[in-house]
């Protein structure tokens, strides 16, 4: 039977709600599997990707069976403990963050449970505080560069992940307190469950004013602490555990410096000279016309993993795999469609290969060539326009990043 630790906070930190915080439940995610037959897949997998690369297997030639298996577990994850795959993410963008907690389990000798266990995208491995009891009053500070993306979603691996074993043998998290630099921000209680949940926030978290990198540059790290208020018991540990935390959000999607902007009187400029208040040429879906609209907001982030795409005019653009294209037939194209749905306002994204047909200002062009970019690079994007999802960037039909907001996001007042 789960029993639920209270919260004394009283004789720790005063009166916790001595202001009232609004208490976020966050969405459910996808369930934790990593029992007997999800190996075997995982074994079977591995040796069809060996035999395919040894010859002994081709790609023209899979069964239905494994075509179905790689769709599942895909390349870009190198084994079944991955958090995040390979493929492009908006972890290709966000750059880097330092954690810290206040205490951590000491080492058995053949296991870590350090602070690091939090963001190394690993389900096998989970930071345990070190407190003796249950960990109340434990927490957990992220420190973000003043640059660094916003974020509009946190991820939470509550518990011990590894096995649904371990993960009732072990203390899990039932509420956190939330704090912005160091203010009270929100109650966060999660749920009882062996699965990802999801807070989606109604507002982006970090600086919104992006115009101007080197002046954000200048701005204070901001951050994001979490206090364990109460947990569910353990059926055999009093240690609290949490596998991973990790997040998702905005100003990662963009195209390289030098890239060429169609302006509203057709005249071109470099997307690093853009200002908010600029009017460009963008394409109305509905009309199919060109029309006129006036940039709202601009983001210039640093970037890894880019690719190069190159067209059958001779026209190359760099950008990130999910950024969407306009196909010839009016349908949303990029290398990552899934990613590309999720992060802007469009569905139904077809996957952009050689051979894709890709509307530009006469008529359509052909893509030719996608050549992934190493290093990391400065990039820039429009985010909003005030009318129409459309630019043209070297003179090819591509789609903004509006800002995402969370289409459900539980919560009420305490």
């Amino acid at each position: 039977m789960k029993i639920l630790i209270p919260v004394l906070l009283t004789f720790l930190t005063g009166s916790l709600f001595s202001q009232e915080l609004k208490t976020i439940l966050p969405v459910e995610g996808e369930s934790f599997d990593f029992g007997i037959e999800v190996q075997k897949d995982w074994k079977k997998r591995d040796k069809l990707f060996e035999d395919v690369e040894n010859g002994k297997k081709s790609w023209d030639n899979l069964t239905k069976e494994e075509n179905e298996l790689l769709e599942k577990y895909p390349e870009t994850y190198s084994s079944m403990w991955d958090v995040e795959g390979g493929g492009c993410s908006w972890y290709c963008g966000a750059g880097e963050y330092t954690v810290t907690t206040s205490s951590a389990l000491s080492s058995n000798g053949k296991i870590d449970y350090d602070t690091k266990n939090l963001t190394d995208f690993n389900y096998q491995t989970a930071w345990v505080e070190g407190k003796k009891g249950y960990g109340i009053a434990e927490y957990i500070i992220f420190s973000f560069a003043p640059t660094h993306p916003r974020i509009t979603t946190i991820i939470f691996a509550n518990g011990y992940i590894k096995s649904k074993k371990a993960w009732k043998e072990n203390s899990r998290v039932h509420k956190l307190k939330m704090y912005i630099d160091d203010k009270p921000f929100a109650i966060i209680e999660l749920k009882d469950i062996y699965a990802k949940q999801l807070v989606e926030l109604e507002k982006p978290l970090g600086n919104s004013e992006r115009g101007d990198f080197d002046k954000l540059k200048e701005k204070d790290n901001w951050n994001i602490k979490f206090e364990i208020l109460s947990v569910y018991k353990g059926d055999k540990y009093e240690d609290t555990a949490i596998t991973e935390i990790y997040f998702d959000g905005l100003d990662v999607h963009c195209l390289a410096k030098g890239t060429l902007i169609t302006m509203g009187d057709k005249t071109l400029k470099a997307i690093e000279n853009l200002k908010i208040g600029d009017e460009i040429l963008s394409f109305n879906n509905k009309t199919q016309k060109y029309e006129t609209s006036i940039i709202k907001e601009l983001a210039n982030p640093f970037h890894k993993n880019l690719v190069n795409i190159e067209f059958s005019n001779g026209a190359k653009i760099t950008c990130t795999k999910d950024h969407p294209f306009l196909q010839s037939d009016l349908q949303w194209t990029s290398i990552n469609p899934v990613k590309t749905e999720k992060d802007y306002e469009i569905t139904n994204v077809v996957q952009l290969k050689s051979g894709s047909k890709i509307k530009n200002l006469k008529n359509e062009i052909e893509v030719v060539k996608i050549e992934e970019i190493d290093g990391e690079q400065r990039t820039y994007t429009i985010v909003d326009l005030d009318k129409n999802k459309t630019f043209i960037a070297n003179g090819i039909l591509t789609g903004i990043e509006r800002l995402r907001m969370p289409k459900k996001c539980l919560k009420h007042n305490k």
